[in-house]
């Protein structure tokens, strides 16, 4: 195994490791969560670089990677809706966006075609973790802030937490809505 994927390999097992952090209550544990994400986020970005700039790029890379990807962001998502930290509906659109280009990946490799991460997908993907690493900072300094239900919306946190995860919906509808646009073909039952 190169080392691109083992990466992409140690991202997938520090997912469990973020996941226990968050929920398990223990002192600092917001700040090992925070650790284990960025960790996860590095490897992301280090794995597609250097297996592209030294051409160990593999169709087990290109299985798990996005994955891999998917699997971090959803945890974190999932996980932080849970804890009222982020609205559950913004949750919904994103992981929405996720299955569906998924599915027309899946629809599209059946053509022999490989859907490539534009640089929509990119800067969605790029914002979305900085996002949540800005999210999970803001724990670390006000555990107490809590958003929906509670309907706090004059806590400055809540607002910002709310403010970074909708322009995180935003980018990401945009980049579901270019993806179906250039492989509609794939899919539409009319030709």
């Amino acid at each position: 195994m190169n080392l691109p994927n083992k990466l992409t390999v140690l991202r997938v097992i520090l997912i469990p490791f973020f996941l226990v952090s968050v929920l398990w209550f223990f002192d600092g544990h917001m700040i090992v969560a925070l650790v284990f994400f960025a960790l996860a986020s590095i490897t992301d970005f280090l794995d597609g670089r250097i297996a592209r700039k030294n051409n160990l790029v593999t169709t087990f890379g290109k299985f798990l990677d996005p994955l891999a990807d998917k699997l971090l962001v959803m945890t974190a998502l999932i996980t932080f809706a849970f804890e009222r930290w982020i609205d559950p509906v913004a949750v919904v659109l994103i992981l929405s966006r996720e299955f569906m280009v998924t599915g027309l990946r899946l629809v599209v490799a059946n053509e022999g075609v490989v859907v490539a991460a534009g640089i929509w997908g990119k800067l969605k993907t790029a914002f979305t973790m900085v996002a949540l690493l800005v999210i999970m900072l803001l724990q670390i300094f006000y555990p107490d802030a809590k958003g929906s239900p509670d309907l706090n919306w004059g806590a400055p946190v809540f607002l910002v937490n709310e403010a970074l995860i909708w322009v995180a919906v935003i980018l990401t509808l945009v980049s579901g809505a270019i993806y179906l646009k250039a492989y509609w073909k794939y899919i539409d039952s009319s030709k």
